[in-house]
């Protein structure tokens, strides 16, 4: 059964990218916008775990107010996907105009100095364009990493879409892809990562909207490793065509503690960073999945009580894993 919905998956994307591209981008948008609002009429796990999520970064909306969010926010994920699916077509000059960031000098200064820059992001708006932006705008090219995904042959598509994007894939396969993410950095390259969600044994806890989840290690133990500029990055889009975003200062190292003390003092950074454009903009924060440990852990039940139908006496995991829809 696995197989055949690895396969259907392949079949779904690969139309994406062979039909969308071609189709008029007001025609896409508008197909975009009526596959999000039927998603969002079927009120699956996602878009309800969507809410959920909504519900921590304004713990005061009321439900209409929460299923107002998930509507536009499914309706944001769908443009991010339209519009991936037809970057490859876009011209420069449509990409050039196509993404307006503040504070561009953090990122100029940072490159300047010859350090190496480490761009960390959460999942919001449209990082691909953002990247595509990078290396036509600005001319530069970066490294990413990017999960492993089922079928094998979705996730080489993948990898060749933002590769003709002009970024260099490096597939997250154990320590490898951090040794090559360092010597990229050494060299006074960029590296761009997707960092607000890791819910693996090393993720870094910090609070986030007040509670506590896991955040990846990686851009704050880049940064002490390599002596690059670890700069948070967040996106929101507008009611034009256009993508808008934030280069946030710098997240510089303590200059005392042990390394793990330095980790988890740069990471909270990252997360408050990223909070601030998550607050500011929610419906395009597109984070599907389970995030808060307390969804993730059961909560201890008073001796001899059962557990609530459909929970676990172990952490469940069941939505937790990369799934193609899942960027990374």
């Amino acid at each position: 059964m696995s197989g055949l919905r690895d396969q259907l998956s392949y079949a779904a994307y690969a139309a994406g990218w062979g039909a969308v591209k071609k189709l008029p981008e007001p025609v896409a948008v508008r197909l975009g916008r009526t596959i999000a609002d039927l998603a969002w009429k079927r009120r699956g796990k996602g878009v309800l775990r969507l809410e959920s999520n909504y519900a921590r970064v304004l713990p005061d909306a009321s439900p209409e107010r929460l299923a107002e969010l998930s509507r536009a926010g499914m309706r944001s994920y769908l443009r991010y996907w339209m519009e991936s699916f037809r970057l490859p077509v876009w011209s420069e000059e449509r990409i050039r105009n196509g993404f307006e960031p503040e504070d561009t000098h953090h990122l100029h200064e940072a490159l300047a100095s010859g350090r190496g820059v480490v761009v960390a992001l959460p999942h919001l708006g449209n990082w691909d364009l953002a990247g595509a932006w990078a290396t036509t705008a600005l001319g530069i090219p970066f490294t990413t990493v990017a999960e492993r995904l089922k079928p094998e042959k979705l996730f080489d598509r993948f990898v060749a879409y933002r590769e003709g994007l002009g970024m260099e894939v490096v597939p997250h396969t154990g320590g490898a892809a951090f040794g090559t993410l360092a010597r990229r950095l050494r060299g006074g390259g960029l590296v761009c990562l997707v960092a607000e969600r890791d819910l693996s044994a090393s993720g870094v806890e910090v609070t986030f909207f007040g509670e506590t989840t896991r955040m990846p290690a990686g851009p704050a133990l880049l940064a002490q490793q390599t002596g690059a500029v670890l700069l948070p990055v967040t996106l929101w889009y507008d009611e034009s065509p256009v993508m808008r975003g934030r280069i946030h200062p710098p997240v510089e190292v303590p200059g005392s503690g042990t390394r793990a003390e330095k980790t988890s003092v740069m990471t909270q950074a990252l997360a408050d960073a990223f909070a601030t454009g998550i607050a500011d903009h929610p419906e395009d924060w597109h984070m599907l999945q389970r995030l808060w440990l307390a969804d993730l852990e059961p909560r201890p039940k008073p001796s001899g009580a059962q557990p609530p139908a459909g929970t676990h006496g172990t952490r469940d995991r069941r939505d937790d894993q990369v799934r193609p829809g899942e960027r990374s």
